[in-house]
């Protein structure tokens, strides 16, 4: 029998089902801990907003990087989509009188099969005459909802002020803005990390990295690249519905814009083209960058966030191609290279 239970050796294995949790479990844990917290302990409106726009933008940067991440498919009109939400969700609480959480899932459903006329023509194009053709689909959506009576044209539509709560998603304080963005975004990420892991995964970058050799070994090019759009669109126009939801206006401006759909692009390019976390690391360097510069020139600074977005693609292009986590992995890479070159090294010295 042992007598100290303490001079158990540290290497034994683990049983089943007692395996100790991982730094990065342990960290993803704290982090959403910190999150949920968050409005507990910032409660100025104004910084409440700020993260609402932050968690915003990680989501619709997430739901982009599905085709243009994954699928390597670079969408560069999925306002359209953005915008689809938003006004079949607005539509249709403010017209019809229907629940807005049920508008929301409406407006993802009928971005997705708006989706599946879209990809099934810009599919047949390659590279960048597939991104162009997107800048004219949204273009062209854009132009029709500007002269659309129904859904007030130019104007735009405001959703009324009726009675507040989390029935009508209309409240009088940031907070429960707050935690509606952050489940949205956390149930996106959950699809991200589903397809990741998933055959959905493995042949979207199969799709991207080798499409000939994919093809070759009957993997349906059109069929998967069309799967990827219509979940990425439909999570997208979930966003545009909390977006409508939150500011109770929108125009076609303001959800339909080209620069929206640059943004959602750039948002994963910048933080990790790909990857499951680097839209979150875009969404916050790349919103308080747009809210610093609007704190600093006001009305004077309009079109600044075009000049930026610009900016930022020629660094990314030239030094961060493959985005800030990727850059952070190679380095954090070729550390351990030389760590363990230099073990190696030690070793043969001491022989």
């Amino acid at each position: 029998m042992l007598k100290n239970i303490d001079s158990l050796p540290s290497s034994l294995p683990v049983p089943l089902g007692a395996a100790r949790p991982t730094r990065r479990t342990v960290l993803l844990l704290a982090l959403l801990l910190v999150a949920l917290a968050l409005p507990l302990i910032v409660t100025s409106p104004s910084h409440q907003n700020l993260a609402i726009l932050m968690l915003m933008a990680a989501q619709i940067g997430v739901s982009w990087n599905i085709v243009g991440g994954y699928a390597g498919q670079v969408s560069l009109g999925h306002a359209a989509f953005y915008g689809i939400g938003a006004y079949t969700s607005t539509i249709l609480f403010s017209l019809f009188g229907i629940n807005p959480w049920f508008a929301m899932l409406a407006g993802g459903v009928i971005a997705a099969l708006v989706s599946l006329p879209v990809g099934w023509s810009c599919f047949r194009l390659k590279g960048h005459y597939f991104a162009m053709a997107t800048i004219a689909v949204a273009e062209i959506i854009q132009i029709v909802f500007t002269n659309w009576d129904f859904a007030g044209a130019a104007v735009g539509l405001t959703i009324p002020m009726n009675e507040s709560g989390w029935a009508n998603m209309i409240f009088d304080d940031k907070a429960p803005y707050y935690y509606i963005a952050l489940g949205l975004l956390l149930l996106t990420m959950l699809a991200n990390f589903a397809i990741e892991r998933s055959y959905l995964g493995y042949y979207f970058r199969a799709i991207k990295d080798e499409p000939d050799a994919a093809r070759s070994l009957g993997v349906s090019l059109s069929k998967y690249k069309q799967i990827a759009f219509a979940v990425s669109s439909f999570f997208t126009a979930m966003g545009g519905s909390l977006y409508a939801q939150k500011e109770l206006y929108i125009d076609p401006g303001s959800v339909l814009g080209t620069g929206l759909s640059i943004k959602m692009a750039l948002v994963s390019i910048l933080g990790g083209i790909g990857t499951l976390f680097g839209p979150l690391v875009g969404a916050g360097l790349l919103t308080a960058i747009e809210e610093g510069t609007r704190t600093m020139f006001g009305g004077s600074g309009r079109g600044t966030d075009l000049i930026i977005y610009a900016a930022l693609i020629i660094v990314i292009a030239v030094y961060y191609p493959n985005g800030i986590l990727g850059y952070i992995k190679s380095k954090i890479a070729r550390r351990k290279a030389g760590k363990a070159q230099a073990a190696i090294s030690a070793q043969e010295v001491v022989k």
